[in-house]
């Protein structure tokens, strides 16, 4: 997989999702998302905050390979 795909600015991740990347990360820490399958992640970012399923995707592999680092 390319970097490009989660190596986003947080002006794009505000641009699609209208919050920044800073703040995908606490919801997704409060959501747990660290110890669900991705496409968990990516369907609860799509119901519960109307994210399009392409930035749902980038933001859960972007979080999973914070967590990596």
């Amino acid at each position: 997989m390319k970097s490009d795909y989660w190596n986003v600015t947080d002006e794009q991740v505000i641009e699609k999702t209208g919050k920044n990347k800073a703040a995908w990360i606490k919801i997704l820490d409060a959501f747990g998302a660290a110890s669900k399958k991705s496409n968990d992640v990516v369907a609860h970012l799509q119901e519960e905050y109307n994210v399009p399923r392409y930035w749902a995707r980038t933001l859960t592999t972007l979080y999973q390979k914070q967590g990596q680092e």
